[in-house]
Protein backbone atom coordinates (compact mmCIF):
# COMPACT_ATOMS: atom_id res chain seq x y z
CA UNK A 1 0.00 0.00 0.00
CA UNK A 2 1.56 3.55 -1.24
CA UNK A 3 1.37 6.29 0.54
CA UNK A 4 1.66 10.10 -1.01
CA UNK A 5 3.43 12.66 1.13
CA UNK A 6 2.30 15.37 -1.04
CA UNK A 7 -1.36 14.55 -0.61
CA UNK A 8 -0.48 13.51 3.24
CA UNK A 9 0.86 16.98 4.11
CA UNK A 10 -2.04 19.23 2.07
CA UNK A 11 -3.32 18.81 5.77
CA UNK A 12 -0.15 19.47 7.76
CA UNK A 13 -1.16 21.69 10.57
CA UNK A 14 -3.88 19.63 11.26
CA UNK A 15 -2.14 16.58 11.15
CA UNK A 16 0.71 17.99 13.39
CA UNK A 17 -1.38 18.80 16.46
CA UNK A 18 -2.51 15.85 18.01
CA UNK A 19 1.55 15.03 17.47
CA UNK A 20 2.21 18.44 19.64
CA UNK A 21 -0.69 17.20 21.89
CA UNK A 22 1.25 13.82 22.21
CA UNK A 23 4.89 15.30 22.61
CA UNK A 24 3.30 18.10 24.94
CA UNK A 25 2.48 14.80 27.77
CA UNK A 26 5.68 13.35 27.59
CA UNK A 27 7.42 12.88 31.23
CA UNK A 28 10.31 14.96 32.36
CA UNK A 29 13.27 14.06 31.97
CA UNK A 30 16.47 13.60 29.84
CA UNK A 31 16.06 12.50 26.10
CA UNK A 32 19.61 10.62 24.55
CA UNK A 33 17.93 8.83 21.82
CA UNK A 34 14.40 9.27 20.47
CA UNK A 35 13.09 7.20 17.67
CA UNK A 36 9.80 8.29 15.23
CA UNK A 37 8.08 5.59 14.11
CA UNK A 38 5.65 5.74 11.53
CA UNK A 39 7.94 9.22 10.73
CA UNK A 40 5.96 10.00 7.46
CA UNK A 41 6.92 13.09 5.72
CA UNK A 42 8.99 14.16 8.83
CA UNK A 43 6.76 16.57 10.72
CA UNK A 44 6.35 15.07 13.81
CA UNK A 45 10.05 13.92 13.83
CA UNK A 46 10.91 17.90 13.52
CA UNK A 47 8.75 18.52 17.07
CA UNK A 48 11.14 15.96 18.48
CA UNK A 49 14.28 17.72 16.79
CA UNK A 50 12.67 20.90 18.95
CA UNK A 51 12.03 19.47 21.66
CA UNK A 52 15.05 17.60 22.19
CA UNK A 53 17.82 19.36 20.38
CA UNK A 54 20.80 17.25 21.71
CA UNK A 55 19.74 13.93 21.59
CA UNK A 56 20.39 10.98 18.87
CA UNK A 57 17.12 11.36 16.84
CA UNK A 58 16.06 8.93 14.04
CA UNK A 59 12.97 8.21 11.92
CA UNK A 60 11.49 5.34 9.81
CA UNK A 61 8.80 4.81 7.95
CA UNK A 62 7.43 2.18 5.74
CA UNK A 63 6.95 4.41 2.40
CA UNK A 64 9.94 5.45 0.36
CA UNK A 65 7.78 8.28 -0.82
CA UNK A 66 7.52 9.45 2.90
CA UNK A 67 11.09 9.05 3.66
CA UNK A 68 12.35 10.94 0.41
CA UNK A 69 10.35 14.32 2.17
CA UNK A 70 11.68 13.25 5.35
CA UNK A 71 14.60 13.54 4.62
CA UNK A 72 14.11 16.81 2.21
CA UNK A 73 12.88 18.25 5.42
CA UNK A 74 15.09 17.23 7.81
CA UNK A 75 18.49 16.27 6.35
CA UNK A 76 20.69 16.51 9.83
CA UNK A 77 18.14 13.20 10.97
CA UNK A 78 18.96 9.65 9.84
CA UNK A 79 15.83 8.32 8.32
CA UNK A 80 15.21 4.60 7.02
CA UNK A 81 12.91 2.70 4.89
CA UNK A 82 11.34 -0.12 7.40
CA UNK A 83 8.41 -1.87 8.45
CA UNK A 84 7.64 -1.38 12.05
CA UNK A 85 6.53 -5.05 12.41
CA UNK A 86 10.16 -5.86 10.81
CA UNK A 87 11.56 -3.73 12.66
CA UNK A 88 14.69 -5.62 14.70
CA UNK A 89 16.66 -3.20 16.69
CA UNK A 90 16.30 -3.73 20.69
CA UNK A 91 17.43 -0.11 21.54
CA UNK A 92 17.47 1.05 24.15
CA UNK A 93 15.24 4.31 23.31
CA UNK A 94 14.34 7.45 25.75
CA UNK A 95 11.49 8.04 23.46
CA UNK A 96 10.12 5.66 20.96
CA UNK A 97 7.27 8.31 19.28
CA UNK A 98 4.48 6.71 17.05
CA UNK A 99 2.08 9.37 16.04
CA UNK A 100 -0.87 7.90 13.69
CA UNK A 101 0.47 4.63 12.54
CA UNK A 102 0.14 1.51 14.62
CA UNK A 103 -3.72 1.58 13.77
CA UNK A 104 -2.34 -0.14 10.16
CA UNK A 105 -0.62 -2.90 12.31
CA UNK A 106 -2.37 -5.88 14.08
CA UNK A 107 -1.91 -7.39 17.11
CA UNK A 108 -1.68 -4.51 19.59
CA UNK A 109 -1.77 -6.88 22.69
CA UNK A 110 1.81 -8.23 21.82
CA UNK A 111 3.27 -4.96 19.89
CA UNK A 112 3.14 -2.38 22.09
CA UNK A 113 4.47 -4.57 25.00
CA UNK A 114 7.39 -5.35 22.39
CA UNK A 115 8.28 -1.99 21.74
CA UNK A 116 8.00 -0.78 25.41
CA UNK A 117 10.88 -3.97 25.82
CA UNK A 118 12.61 -1.23 23.44
CA UNK A 119 12.56 1.49 25.51
CA UNK A 120 15.71 2.57 28.31
CA UNK A 121 14.74 2.29 31.88
CA UNK A 122 12.13 5.35 32.56
CA UNK A 123 12.02 5.46 28.55
CA UNK A 124 8.31 6.50 27.28
CA UNK A 125 6.70 5.15 24.63
CA UNK A 126 4.27 7.80 22.92
CA UNK A 127 1.51 6.48 20.91
CA UNK A 128 -1.57 8.66 19.19
CA UNK A 129 -3.99 6.71 16.65
CA UNK A 130 -6.81 7.95 14.95
CA UNK A 131 -10.08 6.20 16.34
CA UNK A 132 -12.14 7.00 13.15
CA UNK A 133 -13.54 3.61 12.58
CA UNK A 134 -16.87 4.52 13.42
CA UNK A 135 -17.14 7.74 12.23
CA UNK A 136 -19.60 8.35 9.11
CA UNK A 137 -16.38 8.86 7.36
CA UNK A 138 -15.32 5.45 7.39
CA UNK A 139 -18.81 3.79 7.34
CA UNK A 140 -19.14 5.23 4.33
CA UNK A 141 -16.33 3.90 2.58
CA UNK A 142 -16.78 0.40 3.87
CA UNK A 143 -20.52 1.13 2.12
CA UNK A 144 -19.35 1.89 -0.81
CA UNK A 145 -17.13 -0.52 -1.82
CA UNK A 146 -18.98 -3.27 -0.65
CA UNK A 147 -22.31 -2.37 -2.97
CA UNK A 148 -20.54 -0.84 -6.05
CA UNK A 149 -18.87 -2.99 -8.66
CA UNK A 150 -15.97 -3.33 -7.09
CA UNK A 151 -16.97 -5.36 -4.24
CA UNK A 152 -14.62 -8.19 -5.36
CA UNK A 153 -11.97 -6.24 -5.49
CA UNK A 154 -12.20 -4.32 -2.54
CA UNK A 155 -13.35 -7.35 -0.49
CA UNK A 156 -10.63 -6.83 1.82
CA UNK A 157 -9.83 -3.17 1.77
CA UNK A 158 -11.18 -2.75 5.42
CA UNK A 159 -9.05 -5.37 6.92
CA UNK A 160 -5.92 -3.27 6.41
CA UNK A 161 -6.95 -1.45 9.59
CA UNK A 162 -6.81 -2.32 12.93
CA UNK A 163 -9.63 -1.37 14.75
CA UNK A 164 -8.61 0.83 18.22
CA UNK A 165 -9.39 -0.85 21.67
CA UNK A 166 -10.93 1.13 24.55
CA UNK A 167 -8.70 3.05 26.52
CA UNK A 168 -9.09 0.69 29.93
CA UNK A 169 -8.01 -3.13 27.27
CA UNK A 170 -4.64 -0.50 26.37
CA UNK A 171 -4.28 0.05 30.17
CA UNK A 172 -4.49 -3.47 30.84
CA UNK A 173 -2.19 -4.26 28.11
CA UNK A 174 0.37 -1.75 29.17
CA UNK A 175 0.25 -1.70 32.90
CA UNK A 176 2.54 -4.64 33.52
CA UNK A 177 5.53 -3.54 31.37
CA UNK A 178 5.63 -0.11 33.11
CA UNK A 179 5.94 2.18 36.29
CA UNK A 180 3.51 4.78 34.31
CA UNK A 181 0.42 4.56 31.88
CA UNK A 182 -1.68 7.54 31.13
CA UNK A 183 -4.25 6.86 28.23
CA UNK A 184 -6.69 9.65 26.82
CA UNK A 185 -8.81 10.38 23.93
CA UNK A 186 -9.39 14.09 22.30
CA UNK A 187 -12.05 14.62 19.88
CA UNK A 188 -10.72 17.62 17.39
CA UNK A 189 -12.89 19.35 14.76
CA UNK A 190 -10.96 20.31 11.80
CA UNK A 191 -12.86 23.29 10.25
CA UNK A 192 -12.49 22.39 6.37
CA UNK A 193 -12.85 25.46 4.37
CA UNK A 194 -13.56 23.53 0.91
CA UNK A 195 -16.70 21.90 2.69
CA UNK A 196 -17.63 17.51 2.12
CA UNK A 197 -14.80 17.87 -0.36
CA UNK A 198 -12.28 18.64 1.92
CA UNK A 199 -13.69 15.88 3.63
CA UNK A 200 -12.80 13.58 0.54
CA UNK A 201 -9.54 15.03 0.05
CA UNK A 202 -8.52 14.85 3.64
CA UNK A 203 -9.19 11.08 3.66
CA UNK A 204 -7.39 10.46 0.39
CA UNK A 205 -4.41 10.97 2.40
CA UNK A 206 -5.07 8.10 5.04
CA UNK A 207 -8.17 5.75 5.24
CA UNK A 208 -9.11 5.96 1.78
CA UNK A 209 -5.94 4.72 0.05
CA UNK A 210 -7.00 0.88 0.66
CA UNK A 211 -10.05 1.47 -1.12
CA UNK A 212 -8.84 3.33 -3.88
CA UNK A 213 -5.22 1.51 -4.83
CA UNK A 214 -7.24 -1.70 -6.31
CA UNK A 215 -9.13 0.17 -8.78
CA UNK A 216 -8.45 1.20 -12.32
CA UNK A 217 -9.12 5.34 -13.09
CA UNK A 218 -12.53 4.82 -13.75
CA UNK A 219 -13.61 2.78 -11.04
CA UNK A 220 -11.46 5.70 -8.85
CA UNK A 221 -13.40 8.16 -10.00
CA UNK A 222 -16.78 6.38 -10.01
CA UNK A 223 -16.04 5.31 -5.67
CA UNK A 224 -14.92 8.98 -5.32
CA UNK A 225 -17.89 10.37 -7.01
CA UNK A 226 -20.19 7.92 -4.71
CA UNK A 227 -18.60 8.47 -1.39
CA UNK A 228 -19.02 12.33 -1.75
CA UNK A 229 -22.33 11.96 -1.98
CA UNK A 230 -22.71 10.30 0.71
CA UNK A 231 -20.18 12.96 2.94
CA UNK A 232 -22.13 15.36 1.54
CA UNK A 233 -25.25 13.85 3.12
CA UNK A 234 -23.26 13.13 6.65
CA UNK A 235 -21.52 16.31 6.80
CA UNK A 236 -23.44 18.96 5.70
CA UNK A 237 -21.40 22.20 4.78
CA UNK A 238 -22.42 25.28 6.95
CA UNK A 239 -23.75 28.42 5.88
CA UNK A 240 -19.90 29.40 4.73
CA UNK A 241 -19.61 26.51 2.90
CA UNK A 242 -17.45 25.23 4.77
CA UNK A 243 -17.62 21.54 7.06
CA UNK A 244 -16.62 21.17 10.73
CA UNK A 245 -14.93 17.44 10.62
CA UNK A 246 -15.20 15.61 13.96
CA UNK A 247 -11.85 13.31 14.09
CA UNK A 248 -11.54 11.77 17.45
CA UNK A 249 -7.82 10.09 18.51
CA UNK A 250 -6.23 8.01 21.43
CA UNK A 251 -3.22 8.68 23.09
CA UNK A 252 -1.44 6.57 25.08
CA UNK A 253 1.82 7.91 26.93
CA UNK A 254 3.62 4.35 28.65
CA UNK A 255 6.67 5.04 30.56
CA UNK A 256 8.74 1.55 31.56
Amino acid sequence: MSWSARQYVAFENERTRPARDLLAALPPGDVHSAIDIGCGPGNSTELLVERFPHATLRGLDSSSDMIEAARKRLPQVRFDVSDIDQWSETGPFDVIFANAVLQWLPDHASLLPALVDKLAPGGSLAVQMPDTLNQPSHRLMREVAATGPWAKKLAGAAAQRTEVASASDYYAVLRPHCSRVDVWLTTYHHPLAAGPSGVVEWFKGSGLRPFLEPLNEKEHDAFLQEYLAGVEQAYPALEDGSVLLPFPRLFIVATR
